[in-house]
């Protein structure tokens, strides 16, 4: 990381998108943000992807039960709804800037492979909509897949839509992403601490997470630069050399020409002679590459990830 990231400063013209896979990301990951954009004059949106509504050890504490059915679930996306418009409520964000997508919480890798035009289609017409001149997004190495992907539907979407490029700006909450945070906002007590009251709106996840919740939110609100990758990268190079799990590994391509996924083993794939593997035909960019297990798991964070080629 710099030793002096670069300030952020908004003014009055500034069109601020945020991008939420779930109710809290917003206030973790941009709380401050949010807060100086409004200060400043500026307008603002929040897409909310998720309901977060996949979410059962909270609610089995909360609602006393063990078994979560699916009219369970669907309530318990209600309460998280609520409480992300409450969150933005404290952080002085009109509740009309809340546009929810409504998508499967933990399915949003699922969604870019099996309906991904259409997911595009709706994100691009929230471009159109609002136009804006900065979105801040999930960073692509965030470890929650649901983060990953949501970085990457956004991207393709802009891709689609017929919008000025904006700035792009990639928040982390799951993983370590220092070393890629290159802008950070002037810092005040004031807004912190509004931060800290809007994350207290998200009862439902402070219930069993209080302490490791405001651990993420105490820290400094930090930003990548989001550009294309270095040209002189190799075309289709991939960062990966699977090895002893290779037979349960599945590889998905997603780029604006389409997204592909095979089982490792059948991917299109070249091996060069310092045993790196190459994609074949390389698609249009931007280009985002997965690997995967093709085995259930009780653990959700990325082994691998997504990567842009």
């Amino acid at each position: 990381m710099p030793l002096s990231p670069e300030l952020y400063s908004p003014d009055a013209r500034t069109r601020l998108l945020v991008v939420a896979p779930h109710p809290d990301d917003e206030t973790i990951g941009t709380g401050e943000l949010l807060q100086l954009v409004r200060a400043a004059g500026g307008e603002v949106r929040v897409l909310l992807l998720t309901d977060g509504d996949d979410n059962p050890w909270p609610q089995r504490w909360l609602e006393r039960r063990l078994l979560i059915g699916d009219t369970d679930r669907a309530r318990w996306g209600q309460r998280r709804r609520g409480e992300v418009a409450e969150a933005l409520r404290r952080l002085e964000v009109p509740f009309n800037a809340l546009h929810a997508m409504g998508w499967p919480d933990m399915g949003l890798t699922a969604l870019v492979r099996q309906d991904a035009p259409a997911a595009r289609t709706r994100l691009a017409a929230e471009l159109v909509d609002f136009r804006p001149n900065v979105v801040v997004l999930p960073a692509l190495s965030d470890r929650h897949p649901d983060h990953g992907s949501a970085h990457v539907m956004m991207r393709l979407a802009l891709a689609d839509a017929d919008v000025e490029p904006p700035l792009l700006l990639g928040y982390l909450v799951h993983g370590r992403g220092d070393a890629a945070a290159d802008v950070t906002l002037p810092a005040t007590a004031e807004r912190h601490a509004a931060k800290l009251a809007a994350l207290t709106a998200h009862a439902s996840q402070m219930a069993l997470s209080a302490g490791r919740m405001r651990r993420l939110t105490d820290r400094r609100e930090l930003y990548g630069r989001i550009a294309r990758p270095p040209t002189d990268r190799e075309a289709g190079a991939l960062p990966w050399r699977p090895g002893a799990w290779r037979s349960h590994l599945r590889l998905t391509i997603a780029s604006p020409d389409g997204v592909y996924h095979w089982p490792w083993a059948k991917a299109p794939l070249r091996r060069d002679g310092q045993g790196r593997y190459h994609l074949v035909d390389v698609p249009t960019a931007p280009c985002f590459a997965r690997l995967d297990m093709d085995v259930p798991s009780p653990w959700i964070f990325d082994r691998w990830g997504w990567c842009e080629l």
